[in-house]
């Protein structure tokens, strides 16, 4: 495996050199954040299709064919369906609004007092987020090297969270091209094409293989209504989607790129789910699904080549977990520590030390954790149960208020971790509960309470239309007592 190595060390040297090189970028916190909101169209379409792609869509998409076949690619559409949706409706308004992260956006227009619920739950998510993608290097480091988990997660997590610490999203963004281009080479120009034709193409693999791989439906339509819930929501409103869509030069740029962006998905999802069923009627007998992506890797592709489609399962899950670590980090500092009084000035080091400590702990939680897709439905079920209503309803439903906003979100997540521990963490419930509790009290809270002034609403909309660009510090807040 001299070449395999030879290719990854390549990898791994170019993504600490990019990483260095974004330090030099990133002088400014817009410049570590979002990269000073200068992205054009194909570094804008290349990040943000990198950032949703990562190991639950790579080895958990194998993993899902090679249980259930073509029906298996769902998890994937419903995200690129998430990207497809936020761009055609969402993302001129987002650019516009010129904040950082969610929060922001919910304090600007419920006047204050939110962030603190929403920071909470998102940070959550985007810890979580990190965890799932740092857990997925296990699989590329032990067919590398027989190492155990613990090692390759620890190596895999140290590379990412290095260069993410250095240049932030500069860095994150210039890795992520790179590994956006290794990633449709290695998984879509190479391992779709030898999966397939070395299982006998689909007349083969339909003569190994049960008639219910090839049903669009095999896994559940209850389990793919789920997932279009859960995912194509969670990309509607996940910090770590909004912090790239900041990135974008324009919001026609933002527009075009992601829609750009969600079709890659829908082709990305489709090619995980046949070459996890092509690995299902290759060697049917893998002791753990999860284990799909690594066998059919390590047994068809010759030395190097095996090393090039492994780099490019790294880059899936090395774009993922350092875009939710910076997402992480944003929220902490922006939503959080901000509202327990901590004092402008410093941010860039503040953000830096903020990546560093979310970045080893995420680490130390993907050493316990066991399963990518489930520790991936935590993170959503928490971000859409509880955080959904209140950011749909600030962009649509005007009567909304501050309180329906603050109860909506406490009373959603609360639901989603109650029916977690009662149903289970791979129920369907957890998220149908809070987005059904949150909804009845956000509509009932906000229609009990004031209506919003509207001198905030009028801030609201003149920064939605791109006309003013008001530090979200300096505009008016609703008394707390209200």
């Amino acid at each position: 495996m001299t070449g395999d190595y030879a290719v990854i060390a390549l990898y791994i040297a170019g993504m600490l050199g990019v990483g260095w090189y974004g330090l030099k970028l990133a002088k400014t916190k817009s410049d570590y954040l979002v990269a000073g909101r200068r992205l054009g169209w194909f570094m804008y379409s290349g990040t943000m299709s990198a950032v949703v792609l990562g190991g639950a869509s790579t080895v958990g998409g194998v993993k899902l064919g090679y249980t259930y076949g073509i029906s298996g690619m769902w998890l994937v559409v419903s995200i690129g369906v998430g990207i497809l949706v936020l761009h055609a409706l969402f993302a001129r308004r987002l650019v516009r609004l010129k904040v950082y992260t969610v929060g922001e956006m919910l304090d600007l227009r419920y006047g204050g007092r939110t962030s603190a619920v929403s920071g909470v739950v998102m940070w959550g998510y985007t810890l979580m987020l990190t965890v799932t993608s740092t857990l997925a290097f296990a699989t590329i480091f032990k067919v590398l090297f027989d190492l155990p988990n613990w090692a390759g997660i620890a190596i895999g997590g140290s590379i990412v969270v290095l260069y993410s610490v250095l240049g932030g999203m500069w860095s994150i963004t210039l890795t992520d091209i790179a590994q956006f281009v290794i990633k449709t080479i290695g998984i879509l120009a190479i391992l779709l094409p030898v999966a397939i034709s070395s299982a006998g193409g689909f007349d083969g693999m339909s003569a190994k293989l049960d008639a219910s791989f090839f049903s669009f439906t095999s896994i559940g339509t209850d389990t793919i209504i789920t997932y279009f819930v859960i995912y194509t929501f969670g990309l509607l409103i996940g910090q770590d989607i909004w912090q790239r869509v900041f990135t974008a030069r324009t919001p026609a740029i933002a527009t075009s790129g992601g829609i750009t962006s969600g079709v890659y998905c829908l082709v990305y999802g489709l090619a995980g789910a046949l070459i996890g069923t092509a690995a299902h009627a290759l060697y049917p007998d893998i002791a753990s699904a999860q284990d799909a992506f690594a066998t059919i890797v390590e047994r068809l592709l010759p030395t190097g080549v095996r090393g090039l489609v492994l780099a490019a399962a790294l880059s899936a899950m090395m774009s993922t977990a350092s875009g939710a670590l910076i997402a992480c980090s944003t929220t902490t500092t922006s939503d959080l520590l901000t509202k327990l009084g901590l004092k402008k000035g410093g941010e860039v080091s503040r953000n830096r030390l903020a990546t560093l400590l979310l970045g080893l702990l995420a680490i130390g939680i993907a050493m316990v954790v066991d399963d990518v897709v489930n520790a991936l439905t935590i993170a959503y079920d928490l971000l859409v149960g509880g955080l959904l209503v209140a950011i749909v309803g600030a962009l649509f439903w005007k009567r909304g208020t501050r309180q329906g906003a603050y109860a909506s979100m406490v009373a959603g997540t609360i639901s989603v971790i109650a029916f977690m521990i009662i149903d289970g963490v791979d129920a369907n419930t957890p998220i149908y509960w809070g987005l059904g509790v949150s909804l009845v009290v956000y509509l009932a809270v906000s229609l009990a309470t004031p209506r919003t002034s509207d001198t905030i609403l009028s801030v609201w909309t003149r920064r939605l239309s791109g006309a003013e660009e008001t530090p979200i510090e300096n505009r008016e807040q609703e008394p707390t007592s209200a």
